[in-house]
């Protein structure tokens, strides 16, 4: 028997199941007003369903929420461009291309994720799925296998530690963007900028580490 559908996708043939219109509207609703205050009623009000109906597809709201986070993210990475590829174009721009997604992915979910540290279920189910970036594998892990690639065609120095170098990338997106926890609501949310120069310095220096002799 296929899902039950909400009325407003009844004539949609072949559109999303109800389970996946339910996860839509959430992660909507995270994206536009974070995760914190954001209620089973407000979800189903805009899903068009009734409010039980979400624990027909979901253990409770906090794994609702937890995988409209997932999902965010995902997007939010989807959006911010290609990966870098090995061998392609010079590692210095593929290790640039790299910090300024990562800052931009940064940037973009932040606002979903205040006041979230007051619901420890909510990150307790989020911690449990998947890491919504790098395929699965994480912003770092991406960043680290990139430059084993490039170790192997011999852009970057043999004896370059990959992992220490994606800890210092990946920290600086986390410095650059993530403020003191914990994190309140709030209706004014603060816009990040980082100085482009100040990007381009970071993987300058970098390369002087990387670059092979």
């Amino acid at each position: 028997m296929s899902p039950r559908r909400a009325a407003a996708l009844r004539d949609q043939e072949g559109g999303p199941t109800l389970r996946e219109h339910l996860l839509a509207t959430a992660e909507r609703l995270v994206a536009e007003r974070g995760a914190a205050g954001i209620t089973v009623r407000d979800i189903a009000r805009e899903a068009g369903v009734a409010a039980g109906v979400l624990y027909n597809h979901f253990a409770d709201k906090e794994e609702l929420l937890a995988q409209a986070l997932h999902a965010h993210v995902r997007n939010a990475e989807r959006t911010a461009g290609e990966v870098p590829v090995a061998g392609v174009g010079t590692v210095e721009d593929n290790l640039n291309a790299f910090l300024r997604r990562g800052i931009a992915v940064h940037i973009a979910v932040l606002p979903a994720f205040e006041g979230v540290s007051s619901r420890p279920k909510v990150l307790e189910r989020f911690s449990e799925l998947p890491n919504p970036m790098g395929d699965g594998k994480g912003l770092h892990r991406a960043l680290a296998d990139y430059l084993r690639n490039e170790q192997r065609l011999r852009r970057v120095a043999t004896g370059v530690r990959p992992e220490a170098v994606a800890t210092m990338l990946v920290g600086a997106c986390h410095e650059l963007v993530v403020p003191p926890l914990p994190v309140a609501p709030s209706a004014d949310r603060v816009s990040v900028e980082v100085p482009s120069e100040l990007v381009d310095d970071l993987v300058a220096t970098v390369m002087d580490g990387v670059r092979p002799r």
